[in-house]
């Protein structure tokens, strides 16, 4: 967000106070999808979440942290990665942190990050391995969630199908819990993927209100796993549906006809990694 530095070239520790500044006001600005798309950045909130990023070798543009944080052990250290790392880091207000963050008692640090996506093409599924693919998923809540799920059950990426919520906004992000630096993301139409899936050699299983099979019954091949969910409200659409060589459904007891997403998405994935990894209850 601050201007473009020889490669190698440590970042600057500035000290910003009003939020009429051109900085922060680009900062505030990733909150909107238009932004995020036409910079390529978007803002991770909560030292946690900024360490792990850093972890993962994930490329920093802006740290920001309160003023009243700048003494603080693990603040030090992480200015000091940023700064190392070429990024620069701004001590601001906390009237300019909850401005950015756009609610009141906001997290003390904050950070701002280049995106990824790894073209679908790139993706050469292995044996056991297991993806989820999303049908225009709509709230940020739910792919935050199944993008942390997925990432606890070991799955090897998330594939967004067509018109789907922006995976970087700040709300997903905070949904995913840092699990969004350890999941690579891609992105298709249906069409895309289809032709994609043609030739991945997975097993594309998807679930539908009208699944001819009970998912406890599903006989998980030993070969790669693509787990496609739905739409919040429709569901599949008939072209994915057909792309699926198993439709299951989850059989509900009480009058709830169908589950949340993210729910859903979760227990579809249990159940395929306690077939393909064989994992035993824990006592």
């Amino acid at each position: 967000m601050t201007g473009k530095r020889p490669t190698g070239a440590p970042g600057r520790v500035r000290e910003i106070t009003s939020l009429a500044n051109p900085e922060i006001k680009a900062i505030r600005a990733l909150a909107l999808k238009k932004h995020r798309a036409e910079t390529g950045l978007f803002m991770a909130e909560g030292l946690k979440l900024v360490i792990d990023a850093l972890d993962s070798g994930w490329t920093m543009s802006t740290f920001l942290h309160a003023k009243s944080a700048t003494q603080q052990p693990l603040v030090e250290r992480t200015a000091a990665r940023a700064v190392a790392a070429g990024a620069d880091v701004l001590q601001v207000s906390e009237k300019v942190l909850a401005a950015i963050a756009r609610r009141d008692n906001p997290q003390m640090a904050m950070g701002v990050f280049e995106q990824r996506w790894t073209p679908l093409a790139a993706i050469r599924p292995k044996d056991e391995e297991v993806y989820v693919a999303l049908d225009r998923v709509r709230d940020p809540g739910n792919l935050g969630t199944i993008i942390r799920t997925a990432d606890a059950v070991g799955a090897k990426g998330v594939i967004l199908v067509g018109d789907c919520t922006d995976p970087f906004a700040t709300e997903t992000v905070r949904a995913t819990m840092g699990s969004i630096f350890a999941m690579p993301l891609s992105r298709a139409s249906a069409a895309e993927f289809l032709r994609w899936k043609a030739s991945a050699g997975a097993l594309v299983a998807g679930t539908h209100l009208q699944g001819a099979v009970d998912y406890r019954t599903i006989a998980w091949p030993g070969r790669p796993v693509v787990l496609l969910m739905g739409n919040e409200q429709a569901g599949l659409p008939p072209e994915l549906a057909l792309g699926c060589e198993a439709l299951a459904r989850i059989p509900q007891a009480g009058r709830a006809d169908s589950l949340n997403l993210a729910v859903a998405t979760g227990v579809m994935l249990f159940e395929i990694r306690r077939h393909t990894l064989k994992l035993e209850p824990t006592p």
